[in-house]
């Protein structure tokens, strides 16, 4: 794992025990001297990680890291602020002003390490969802990342792991004005409970009777369900060695008692914010990738997903010895149809046929449009004869009944022509496509408004 990491710090020591601890893991190191320095590499340069002193001359860390979160351009870089400050006040101040984590000096170096590789592979993530997520308009990184006042849109959904009642108490207590939580003091049960329900942050006490809570984190991650939900450990003083491996483990944030509730209840608006970005982005690139392959006028598939799949089900025909049929068909004199009704219409008219197409085929059929008035259907495991009558229930259904124009309500009376082809032994899916488009022409010229099969 190498990254690009801007080390912050007025101090000209601690800047070079940081950078010496960091190039020997190989991470490419930036510096800074102050926090205007700092502002101007990032708004010119690709950073990764930004480690930030807190007490600096001219704008102290607090304000550098808002002004990183309030920056579109910079709001996705993590920051963990390295301080000799170490009362819980800071912190709260510092994760409110959007920092990602904190450490405190002198600093140990396998939390250094272990915090800065944790955060890379989220920035990383993050970085590669947001990538391919560049098409969504609706994506607002800006609000998502901004740095928060201590509350959320909409509660979270926490899950509470903590077999002791006093404690179960105070952080419930703690949470209730920015979160729902559920309590479970069984490890076990409070696995199946997370798979169940759409948690938002998963707080794990190291205090589990007779469980170790590593193998509960483990298990977190290691279920589809639950892997990207955030775990937040709860550790007792002394019990750094554990903290290590949890966050090894993929654990994102911990905690170690006596606890803060102010701390308690930063930390945790950080992680579900940060959960709700994640789930944004891949939603966005979700859509993006439906986008990818559909057509937004009809719906159906476009001819970039027919062109990748219908040789998947070629293969796949070849393989099982299964025929394979497909139907072109495209709607008589469109032309005439935009020329009377505009194109206006002639979208009207294209999403009703597809509509229509829809009801026509069955369940198992692919249905895509292939580009202009020229629509195309696979029929798996579909003889000649079979498919001949699917498109045969197509024409007829594009024909019972006129097409209406939503801009006048006029009435179009369409009808369509249809070829049909069978997969031939060894013959790719181009050439299966070009047989179905000559039975097509071949409809034309018969006088259109019919069916016309090749045989194979």
């Amino acid at each position: 794992m190498t990254a690009r990491i801007l080390v912050v710090d007025d101090i000209p020591a601690n800047v070079k025990l940081l950078e010496a601890r960091l190039l020997a893991e190989y991470f490419d190191v930036l510096t800074a001297a102050d926090g205007m320095t700092a502002l101007s590499i990032c708004d010119q340069t690709h950073v990764d990680l930004i480690l930030l002193d807190i007490m600096m001359p001219g704008i102290d860390g607090f304000e550098v890291c808002e002004r990183l979160k309030k920056n579109p351009k910079t709001a996705h870089i993590p920051v963990v602020m390295v301080t000799a400050l170490d009362q819980p006040t800071d912190r709260v101040r510092g994760l409110k002003a959007g920092a990602d984590d904190f450490l405190t000096k002198p600093v140990n170096d396998l939390q250094l390490m272990t915090r800065v590789k944790s955060l890379i592979r989220f920035k990383a993530l993050s970085d590669e969802l947001r990538l391919r997520a560049d098409s969504a308009r609706d994506l607002d990184t800006t609000a998502l990342l901004a740095p928060h006042e201590g509350t959320l849109d909409e509660p979270g959904l926490v899950l509470l792991v903590e077999g002791r009642a006093n404690a179960q108490e105070r952080m419930n207590r703690a949470l209730k004005d920015v979160a729902v939580t559920t309590v479970i003091g069984d490890p076990q049960a409070a696995l199946f409970e997370a798979a169940e329900k759409p948690y938002e942050l998963i707080i794990v006490s190291s205090a589990l009777e007779d469980y170790d809570p590593l193998r509960l984190c483990s298990q977190l991650r290691s279920l589809e369900r639950t892997r990207f939900i955030p775990v937040l450990m709860v550790a007792e003083q002394g019990e750094e060695d554990l903290v290590i491996r949890a966050l090894e483990l993929g654990v994102n944030d911990y905690l170690v008692r006596p606890l803060d509730p102010n701390e308690l209840v930063a930390r945790s608006i950080t992680q579900i914010r940060r959960k709700r970005y994640a789930d944004c982005l891949r939603a966005s690139l979700s859509r993006s990738v439906e986008f990818a392959v559909t057509d937004a006028l009809t719906g159906l598939n476009n001819r970039r997903y027919l062109d990748t799949h219908l040789n998947t089900l070629v293969e796949r025909s070849g393989r099982r010895d299964r025929p394979l049929s497909v139907l072109i068909t495209d709607i008589d004199h469109f032309k005439s149809i935009n020329d009377v009704h505009g194109h206006e219409g002639g979208d009207d008219i294209l999403r009703e046929f597809a509509r229509r197409v829809r009801g026509a085929v069955r369940g198992a059929d692919l249905a895509c449009r292939y580009g202009g008035e020229e629509f195309v259907v696979v029929m798996p495991d579909t003889t000649l004869e079979i498919a001949s009558q699917v498109a045969e229930r197509l024409r007829d259904a594009v024909a019972a009944s006129p097409f209406t124009i939503s801009a006048t309500g006029a009435r179009a009376q369409v009808t369509t022509s249809v070829g049909v082809a069978m997969l031939e032994a060894g013959q790719d899916g181009a050439s299966l496509l070009r047989r179905a488009d000559q039975a097509l022409y071949q409809a034309k010229t018969d006088g259109r408004n019919r069916v016309v099969g090749e045989a194979a």
